[in-house]
């Protein structure tokens, strides 16, 4: 037994802007029935555009998530106890520095002066 697949009916928003573009493309002697024709391809087109968009989107976050999924891992892993350490830089202090410039310059100073 073979599945019935129901379709939905369009939403007023794409009958509306189908019927916009139908009679905006109108050509003169034009029936109403070649409008209406126009109009139902022009629905068809909306609609299928909107399922590809609805695709796409959801192929974006399949991808989205697996990639989440696997560079989650990773990073735990760089935590963990086998991974190398982060490595410190300490910073040298200059106070120590300046201390050592003046104690020499008072010394060349206090040695230059006493001859």
């Amino acid at each position: 037994m073979a599945k019935r697949t129901q379709q939905q009916k369009p939403s007023p928003s794409i009958l509306e802007a189908a019927e916009k573009v139908a009679k905006a493309n109108q050509r003169p002697g034009q029936t109403k029935e070649q409008t209406r024709l126009i109009a139902q391809g022009v629905r068809k087109s909306i609609e299928q555009y909107k399922k590809q968009q609805n695709a796409k989107a959801r192929e974006l976050d399949k991808a989205l998530k697996k990639a989440r999924l696997i560079s989650t891992p990773a990073i735990e892993n760089s935590n963990s106890e086998d991974s190398p350490k982060m490595m410190v830089v300490y910073k040298q202090p200059t106070l120590p520095w300046i201390l050592l410039a003046l104690s020499w310059i008072g010394f060349l100073g206090y040695w230059y002066l006493s001859r």
